[in-house]
């Protein structure tokens, strides 16, 4: 058989890192070991009932069994500008400032394709997202990192970033709550984050996923909550995690009237837009009943709980994450991420994601998603304890 050659493009595209930890977690399970998988960030609980049975109400709709309009339905768009409102005091204009995505993966990397010519450069956070360098490698921009470090609470030094790196970035991917370190960021940050965009010129890109998981009653921040905000960027959420809706595959960016028009018209070229039933699904969602929020925020926070404190009484000192559904654990003197979570995963037969998958300066700790019953967490610790590491 002929085997044709991918295009340069393709060759671009950075390699992905999990795939051989996903062979792995596949020989082992096909071997007939009992895995407990703590690697990924698939959420494990269900979609509440009441979208679930406005989607089946809605497919039956014969308006939607045609081509939904381009841009997405007005009413899902009304929907996104009520949420804000509601959720964030921010004013939003449905017309011009929102565009609805196929989940925000989608709009993460083709804001690159929208912005960024060859040779630009885009500054990400380190560690980091790995898909927003897809994007970056299909416009074939480079990239430039900026370090999360504990001591600034996981949050990028811009005064550390060289004048030069900062005049030439046309892009800024940020994330908070943060995947992987489950840092949060606050006001002073995020203004902070303006005025750095206004002056250099860079479109500042916020990626909201876990918009809705904050601990201990503090409800995390919108970028768009300052002043200034859509002067500088967008904000991309997604139902994937406050709803659980992962594979419904539905999310928008919410900001900048120019780089929102960008966004619809990449789409233009390559979707005709969601399922329309879908869309009312997931303006459902958005503007109708947020117990189901708000009883998913405190399941994640007493996962949290049980886990961290069962994990520091057998001695592997590590801190209480301020938000999102992961815990990023200091790996233990001696061992770098990737052979602490070989031996995790050989010995213990518990799955963790090693931090330098997400970037250099993830070296040095595992991902853990809590993502699985309060039992399953604690068997994951008493499993680890067994192998007697952390005496």
């Amino acid at each position: 058989m002929h085997t044709f050659k991918p295009s340069h493009t393709l060759q671009r595209l950075p390699e992905q890192f999990f795939a051989r930890l996903a062979g792995k977690v596949q020989q082992l399970t096909a071997e007939g070991h009992d895995l407990i998988n703590l690697g990924q960030g698939n959420p494990d609980l269900p979609t509440p009932d009441h979208i679930v049975e406005e989607l089946q109400g809605a497919a039956t709709d014969p308006t939607y069994h045609k081509y939904s309009p381009f841009t997405g339905h007005r009413f899902l768009k009304e929907a996104i500008a009520q949420f804000y409102k509601r959720e964030y005091d921010v004013d939003v204009d449905p017309d011009t400032e929102v565009a609805v995505l196929f989940g925000a993966k989608t709009g993460l990397v083709e804001i690159s394709e929208c912005l960024l010519n060859p040779g630009d450069t885009a500054l990400l956070p380190d560690p980091g997202y790995p898909d927003y360098m897809s994007g970056i490698a299909l416009a074939n921009a480079k990239t430039a990192f900026m370090p999360l470090l504990e001591e600034n609470g996981f949050l990028p030094d811009y005064g550390a970033i060289d004048s030069d790196t900062l005049d030439q970035a046309k892009l800024m991917f940020l994330n908070y709550p943060n995947n992987p370190t489950a840092g949060v960021a606050n006001r002073s940050f995020f203004d902070e984050t303006v005025q750095l965009g206004k002056k250099h010129d860079i479109c500042i890109v916020h990626d909201f996923a876990y918009g809705a998981i904050g601990f201990d009653g503090k409800k995390p921040r919108s970028f768009l909550e300052s002043a200034g905000a859509k002067e500088v960027g967008v904000e991309m959420y997604t139902l994937s995690k406050t709803y659980n809706m992962a594979g419904w595959r539905v999310g928008f960016a919410v900001g900048n009237p120019s780089v929102i028009k960008y966004l619809n018209l990449i789409q233009d070229h390559r979707y005709v837009s969601l399922f329309g039933a879908v869309q009312q699904a997931a303006a459902k969602a958005l503007i109708g009943d947020q117990t189901a929020v708000n009883d998913l925020v405190e399941t994640y926070e007493r996962r949290r709980n049980v886990f961290i404190n069962a994990l520091n009484e057998i001695g592997w000192r590590v801190p209480m994450p301020k938000g999102s559904f992961f815990a990023w654990l200091p790996v233990p003197d001696g061992y770098t991420s990737e052979e602490f979570s070989e031996i995790l995963i050989d010995r213990a037969h518990v799955v963790t994601a090693p931090g330098n998958g997400f970037g250099k300066s993830g070296e040095g700790y595992l991902r853990v998603g809590l993502l699985a019953d309060e039992d399953v967490l604690l068997e994951a610790v008493r499993r680890i304890d067994e192998l007697k590491l952390f005496e």
